[in-house]
């Protein structure tokens, strides 16, 4: 049986968001959902000790105040962060953001689907992976 996870979904795009929302609807999947619209205010629920951190978190590369490649290497040098996988989920296709985004040290690097069918099949599939994981509990 999948388990039930607390994602931090860091993403400045309004509609994305509502994407991501609806597919989970639509999967009828329960996981809990905490949105950031980008890196310091991930940052800042991360390092808040009255919330629990996340098993799984979703990264946009290209957002406001904190991009994502500012975000993840902040995030994963900090040892009491670094273990939680982190996904980039973004529009970027270029080879660069990907080689940077695997040396930093992410879990996984999706390019999101222009077709919203593809887009539900790619979410399902890496949910369905993650939530069969056993992952750290913080």
């Amino acid at each position: 049986m999948n388990k039930k996870l607390k994602i931090l979904l860091i993403e400045d795009d309004i509609i994305e968001i509502m994407k991501v929302h609806r597919t989970m609807h639509e999967l009828s999947l329960d996981h809990q959902i905490t949105e950031s619209k980008n890196g310091e205010e991930a940052l800042e629920f991360l390092h808040d000790k009255s919330l629990e951190l996340p098993d799984l978190i979703f990264v946009d590369l290209h957002m406001p105040k904190m991009n994502g490649f500012e975000f993840l290497e902040i995030f994963k040098n900090n040892p009491s962060l670094k273990h939680i996988p982190a996904i980039v989920f973004t529009t970027s296709a270029n080879q660069n953001d990907l080689k940077e985004s695997y040396k930093i040290g992410i879990a996984g690097y999706i390019i999101k689907p222009l077709k919203y069918e593809d887009y539900v099949l790619k979410l399902k599939s890496v949910l369905e992976y993650w939530s069969s994981n056993e992952l750290i509990k913080s």
